[in-house]
């Protein structure tokens, strides 16, 4: 299978750097942000080569959901399999396309169904030079969140990184099925940046816009297992209605109220407590909720 890329190639000799989205068929922002990226990497003072995949996921996306027909979430499958189901052999092939890459950046947002904070992230590497290069790509995206996370966590396109020692990080912003201006405007930004934090674009060869300051970040780094991973974090014990009762960036203690959960009726409401004190960074938007969905995301301050 290949997978829909464009390469842009220097005229000198550099790195290789692999940009992703579209890893979930509803995150629409990557997408955006993929296209123009295409359109205003200037080549003509590229040292290296940019490879961008606007949608790896494009059965998802055709179908407007975030899963392809087999229903298995990309973002856990892989590195994938040749002669595997749909989205077994896109895992394969994206797969491929970072082992050849020297750096990977992938874009994310929270779908449909969450919102996120802007963030950068990446996995708490073994190996100091590819975590610190991972630091130093994940400072010069410029979001205002930094989540270092456990890398443990497997199935997942930095996780391929991790094992083939390529530094890579991963970047959130908004969802909530909406395509943010703000947020294809940032990421855009962001990847210049990193481009020429890399040194594949000369810094005065970005846009005016990327050359702007940007604020010092909050930055967490947590090594405990399963940190990072989005979707287990503050579950909802029943199937319902959920209403949030806190906003994205929202500083909550242990026990705080996060939202509830109601049968269709109301009769029966159910308060979800957080189970960490730190900052909301992932809220469910989608007020249908089954047991066990994850409700809230909060990055704790270590």
């Amino acid at each position: 299978m290949n997978l829909i890329s464009r390469q842009l190639r220097g005229n000198s000799a550099g790195p290789h750097v692999l940009i992703l989205g579209g890893v979930h068929g509803d995150e629409f922002e990557p997408m955006a942000a993929a296209r123009e990226l295409i359109r205003v990497i200037p080549q003509e003072v590229l040292r290296g080569s940019v490879t961008i995949v606007p949608v790896v996921n494009e059965p998802a996306y055709l179908r407007g959901h975030r899963t392809a027909e087999d229903q298995r979430d990309l973002a856990r499958t892989f590195p994938g399999r040749e002669d595997g189901s749909i989205t077994e052999r896109i895992a394969h092939a994206a797969t491929q396309l970072i082992g050849q890459a020297d750096y990977v950046i992938d874009l994310h947002t929270g779908g449909t169904q969450w919102a996120v904070t802007p963030m950068v992230g990446y996995m708490l590497h073994a190996d100091a030079d590819v975590l610190a290069a991972q630091r130093r790509m994940a400072r010069a995206f410029g979001l205002p969140v930094i989540w270092g996370t456990s890398a443990g966590l497997d199935g997942r396109s930095l996780s391929v990184c991790r094992d083939a020692g390529v530094p890579a990080i991963y970047a959130e912003y908004q969802g909530s099925a909406v395509c943010h201006d703000s947020g294809v405007d940032a990421y855009v930004d962001g990847c210049l940046r990193v481009l020429a934090e890399l040194e594949l674009l000369p810094r005065d060869a970005i846009s005016a816009r990327a050359q702007q300051p940007v604020p010092t970040p909050v930055l967490s780094e947590d090594p405990r297992p399963n940190s990072g991973h989005l979707q287990i974090c503050n579950p909802s014990p029943c199937t319902g209605y959920w209403h949030s009762y806190v906003r994205l960036g929202q500083s909550v203690q242990s026990g705080d109220l996060l939202g509830t959960v109601s049968d269709l009726l109301g009769d029966q409401v159910v308060r979800i407590e957080s189970q960490q004190s730190g900052i909301v960074i992932v809220l469910r938007t989608y007020p249908r909720v089954f047991q066990e969905d994850a409700l809230a995301t909060v990055m704790e301050m270590l």
